[in-house]
């Protein structure tokens, strides 16, 4: 799988560095060559010595190395590689990529490379939880890059919790897939994400609080999954992946045209929180506020249910995933929508305001199926939405996609 490959491996600063160099190992043995370069937080943890031996090249840690820079060595070096991979990434390297700095080798070479990038975070579990670091996680997906881990469990620090870098023949398996076709080469998948707006005037509309991170965070697992991602987004707040086909609308009616002209797709996602109503006397004009007039009276109509239009449609998908928003009885309520919508999955989670999840970066989903409901941990979206991509590949490629959760 691997063999003829140039693996260029960032190895930065943290006690997981360790783990590095048995992933060296590995991809040697899976007939990939390795460039090796060390962060100076990273020679703390591992020497040069070590890494340049297993790799069998020399170890690149200079930015201003007059013998290379002569021949602009840190641009070869980021473009001859097949894949960047940047293990472990700390919330430092993490911050300094998300802000596009360049003032070291590591940083310089991931901005000037022009192939993809994998990193593998590895951090203290409060670090890898503060908004700072989910927001730069966020960041670096919608730009593209491939992220592995982190896993749960003990610590260096003797904490526990989400944080630990990956293990070296999950980082592989990682590298494998960004170097391969991915599981969903060749299929297409249909997301739908953000709010709708429907106008009660030409410049007020009824909505939600809906930011499109969640459905964001999906199109980008499924794109990195190899998959060709149609995204149908409304107005959010969180901007549109990059690597996918955007279709921008505003109203629930909208979608629905949208999502009916991206079918076929083999598989679709209905992340959006579409407006259950619209206003059926929408004003042409600014409604105007007067002194002794009568208040303007709204009347409201349904709006076409998304969901359950393609559950039924002549070109349905083989796999439909809801989501069903809830602030109470949440997994019966989802439950008896799946039925009732006709969908396949359908992914719950409590949107009550005391637990943060809507307009949050974490959510915890309950994902219900013929089989019954798997309970998920509270996790970081992107997170959240590479367990799911997993899982629809991992359908996608059974004999009967509605059969496997």
């Amino acid at each position: 799988m691997l063999a003829g490959k140039r693996i260029l491996l960032i190895i930065g600063g943290g006690i997981a560095a360790y783990k590095s160099l048995e992933l060296i190992r590995l991809l040697r043995g899976a007939g990939a060559s390795v460039a090796p370069v060390l962060t100076r937080a990273g020679s703390e943890f591992v020497t040069p010595l070590s890494v340049a031996a297993l790799a069998g090249e020399p170890l690149h840690q200079d930015l201003f190395d007059l013998t290379t820079e002569a021949e602009m060595g840190h641009i070869q070096l980021s473009r001859a590689a097949d894949l960047v991979v940047v293990a472990p990434c700390t919330a430092d390297l993490m911050a300094r990529m998300a802000g596009g700095h360049a003032d070291d080798l590591a940083s310089t070479l991931l901005m000037a490379t022009d192939k993809r990038v994998l990193i593998a975070p590895a951090m203290n579990v409060r670090m890898w939880q503060h908004p700072a670091t989910q927001r730069n996680l966020a960041l670096l997906a919608r730009d593209g890059i491939l992220v592995t881990g982190p896993e749960v469990g003990d610590m260096a620090c003797g904490e526990t919790g989400p944080g630990r870098m990956a293990e070296p023949r999950t980082i592989l398996a990682a590298i494998e897939v960004a170097l391969g076709a991915g599981p969903l080469a060749g299929k297409h998948v249909l997301v739908t994400s953000g709010p709708t707006h429907e106008p009660i005037d030409p410049v007020r509309y009824i909505a939600n609080r809906s930011s499109g991170q969640q459905g964001t965070a999906v199109a980008s697992a499924l794109r990195d999954l190899g998959a060709r991602v149609t995204f149908v987004t409304g107005p959010a707040s969180t901007p549109p992946p990059q690597g996918v086909t955007v279709v921008a609308i505003e109203s629930a009616r909208e979608m629905l045209a949208a999502v009916e002209a991206a079918l076929p797709a083999d598989a679709a996602v209905f992340a959006a929180a579409v407006a259950d109503w619209r206003v059926k006397n929408a004003a042409g004009q600014k409604l105007k506020k007067q002194a002794g007039a009568p208040l303007p009276t709204l009347e409201f109509a349904e709006n076409p249910d998304i969901l359950a239009t393609i559950s039924r449609h002549a070109q349905r998908p083989s796999l439909v995933v809801g989501f069903a928003a809830e602030t109470e009885t949440v997994v019966a309520h989802a439950q008896a929508k799946r039925l009732r919508k006709g969908c396949d999955w359908i992914v719950a989670n409590d949107v009550s305001p005391t637990t943060g999840i809507m307009g949050g970066g974490e959510n915890v989903v309950h994902l219900i199926t013929d089989a019954g409901v798997e309970d998920w941990p509270r996790l970081p979206k992107p997170e959240v939405a590479r367990r799911l991509a997993a899982r629809i590949a991992e359908a996608l490629t059974a004999t009967d996609p509605k059969d496997t959760a």
